[in-house]
């Protein structure tokens, strides 16, 4: 992820985590000793189920049965590592083709816009693996459904183009190409004999969705509401910054829209932020794409409203690629890191991260069990609810219902109607009293035991303490949910730190014999239960001593025991990468990881090498290749074609 504010835009007093966790009674009791933080499951016994949790021992988690691979140590190189036993393959790097009558992947980034729309595209992030045969052959053939969050001019565009944007025809096309580059790549992957995977050149399933597709609205927010009419495109199009993502019991795809807010900009000197626009962190500059120097579609000036078609998660089933994707809006709009979906009483459950610094932790639950709703002609995400995390100093916390005319949520108080309340989620949690966290990325459920964990970046906030007496928070954190019984229908819930990130040597509360990591980003529990923790660690930070960083390296992928505390690293990217995404095959036996923008601009990197350009792309990595960096998928396979981390 490309975290451009790392101070947000969330100008409210609610309370942040990192406060409460300072008056939690038995907060000092949870960092005592060297194993506390990492093994603590939870806070207090009496909050949890009526039981009393002890804190994992040290033999235990020396022990654990599930993290069966030889922990590898940090590493700097420019390559993928993982454990002896294990062996990777690379799979549909940026500009593949998807169709043989699109022109092969140009080292020299010549490639067209339109070559790009049929090509696998850029930095890849969230992935779902979905099946397309059942028994034995469930594992050997299937779709890889994987986003694309953001371009790097300096890889995707040629030297001669520069990677400056122009108000011309050149400047146009360039445009173009990124917002081909963006979006969502379907593709039909296939096992081979030998174990290697390849993907189905011509598959009727092989799609892209990007920036520019037809895309329809659905649930309170509709594409003819008022502040979603566009000058410039009547329809609304495409879907920008998809960053983690989910998947449905149905067989659908959530693809989620983050920043999508760093694409707009304006030249013109009298523009002003509203509230609204300032709530979701819109600016004159964005992040300097510039693309509204050469589209008027996201020149904010010219096209107010067309950055609210934004930052929504985008349903899009993979297996009918002629269907429409849809933005539902009662997933509330905000900068989506992913959309969990989980299943209690039959009822579909999706959580999801606000991720920027301060933001909060939403969860949508459908109003009937979704089957039925499907039997109905519904869809399960189009009726429901949606709640915003409030954690309480006791170790307790309550989903507040984000539901109009209810509570703060009035006419008498500016909300016109549940649209309204949709289209302005961030404020409307400001006003029921969420509870404001470190960037919440990643969440995922235990399988084993419906616990819910969330990754929380890292962060700062307003002079606070931040978690764990932590403030700045650099490394970032994990923290637990437990809803009563494991109902995730349920309002109230407890919570509880479950690991801490950082390296002893530099942060004293990072317990000594814990695998050093920082900026816990995707996280995921495979079936096993084994928990999979992915960092994102800023290239502003990435092997600096002065950041804290020169001895945890590269950015990685660790497994770690949820029942004894064990951590493991299992995977180290290439330099300038992120490692994010991951799922299994059905079997387990298979792995796929996403690898995102080797390569890019690092203050570390950048000292030796140069500053990454169009003239000179891989001046800190030339993975996987050599040559120009390409973000990648990674299959992972262990020799003895036994189960992934065992």
């Amino acid at each position: 992820m490309l975290d451009e504010n790392p101070n947000g835009s969330n100008p409210s007093t609610n309370p942040w985590l990192a406060d409460i966790v300072q008056k939690r009674p038995d907060r000092r009791a949870m960092l005592g000793g060297a194993l506390g933080v990492a093994a603590a499951q939870f806070f207090g016994g009496s909050l949890l189920s009526g039981r009393a949790s002890a804190r994992p021992s040290a033999a235990s988690l020396a022990a654990s049965s599930l993290l069966g691979f030889t922990e590898i140590p940090p590493s700097v190189a420019d390559t993928i590592v993982v454990p002896p036993g294990y062996t990777w393959d690379v799979l549909l790097p940026w500009g593949t083709p998807l169709f043989s009558s699109v022109a092969a992947f140009q080292t020299d980034a010549s490639n067209t816009s339109t070559d790009q729309e049929g090509q696998v595209g850029f930095n890849h992030d969230g992935l779902h693996y979905f099946p397309l045969s059942t028994g034995a052959q469930a594992s050997a053939r299937g779709l890889i459904v994987m986003n694309h969050e953001y371009t790097d001019a300096s890889q995707i565009y040629t030297a001669a183009q520069g990677s400056a944007i122009t108000n011309d025809a050149l400047g146009q096309e360039k445009v173009a190409k990124a917002l081909a580059g963006h979006g969502v790549t379907v593709a039909e992957i296939m096992q081979g004999a030998l174990g290697t995977w390849t993907h189905v050149v011509d598959s009727p399933y092989n799609r892209r969705v990007t920036g520019a597709t037809p895309v329809a609205f659905s649930g309170p927010v509709s594409a003819s509401h008022p502040k979603l009419q566009s000058s410039i495109n009547p329809s609304p199009l495409g879907t920008l910054n998809n960053c983690a993502h989910g998947f449905t019991p149905w067989g659908t795809y959530l693809a989620c829209e983050e920043n999508f807010n760093g694409y707009f900009g304006t030249a013109n000197a009298t523009w002003t932020a509203t509230p609204l626009e300032s709530r979701y962190g819109i600016t004159k500059t964005g992040f300097g794409y510039n693309w509204h120097i050469a589209s008027p579609r996201f020149d904010l000036n010219v096209n107010r409203n067309e950055v609210n078609r934004f930052g929504w998660c985008v349903e899009i089933d993979p297996f009918n690629p002629s269907a429409v994707p849809v933005k539902r809006t009662w997933l509330g709009r905000f900068k989506h890191e992913g959309a969990t979906v989980t299943v209690s009483n039959g009822r579909a459950c999706v959580y999801s991260g606000d991720d920027e610094n301060g933001e909060y932790l939403y969860k949508f639950v459908s109003r009937s069990p979704w089957q039925d709703m499907l039997a109905q002609g519904n869809s399960p995400l189009d009726i429901g609810m949606l709640y915003v995390a409030k954690f309480n100093s006791d170790g307790t916390g309550k989903w507040i219902p984000l539901q109009w005319n209810r509570g703060p949520l009035t006419p008498a108080n500016g909300w016109i109607d549940q649209a309204d309340v949709l289209i302005r989620t961030r404020q409307a949690a400001d006003a029921v009293g969420a509870t404001r966290l470190h960037r919440p990325e990643w969440v995922t459920e235990n399988p084993l035991t419906q616990d819910i964990f969330v990754a929380l970046t890292n962060g700062s906030g307003n002079n606070s303490v931040v978690n764990s007496n932590r403030d700045p928070n650099p490394y970032g954190h994990i923290i637990k949910l437990r809803e009563p019984f494991g109902d995730h229908t349920r309002v109230n819930f407890t919570w509880s730190v479950f690991m801490i990130a950082g390296d002893n040597q530099y942060d004293a509360t990072v317990p000594a014999a814990q695998s050093i990591f920082g900026s816990p980003d995707g996280i995921w529990c495979d079936d096993d239960g084994r928990l999979w923790i992915q960092t994102d660690i800023s290239n502003s930070s990435q092997n600096r001593a002065d950041r804290g960083y020169d001895r945890i390296g590269n950015n990685q992928m660790l497994a770690a025991d949820p029942a004894t505390g064990e951590l493991k690293r299992f995977l180290t990217g290439p330099r300038g990468c992120e490692v994010t995404g991951v799922i299994m095959t059905p079997d387990k036996r298979t792995m796929f990881v996403n690898i995102q923008h080797p390569g890019e601009s690092t203050s570390y990197w950048n000292g030796l090498n140069g500053t990454p350009s169009t003239a000179n792309p891989s001046t800190v990595s030339s993975w996987p290749f050599g040559g120009r960096p390409r973000p990648a998928t990674v299959v992972i396979r262990k020799l003895d074609g036994g189960v992934i981390g065992s």
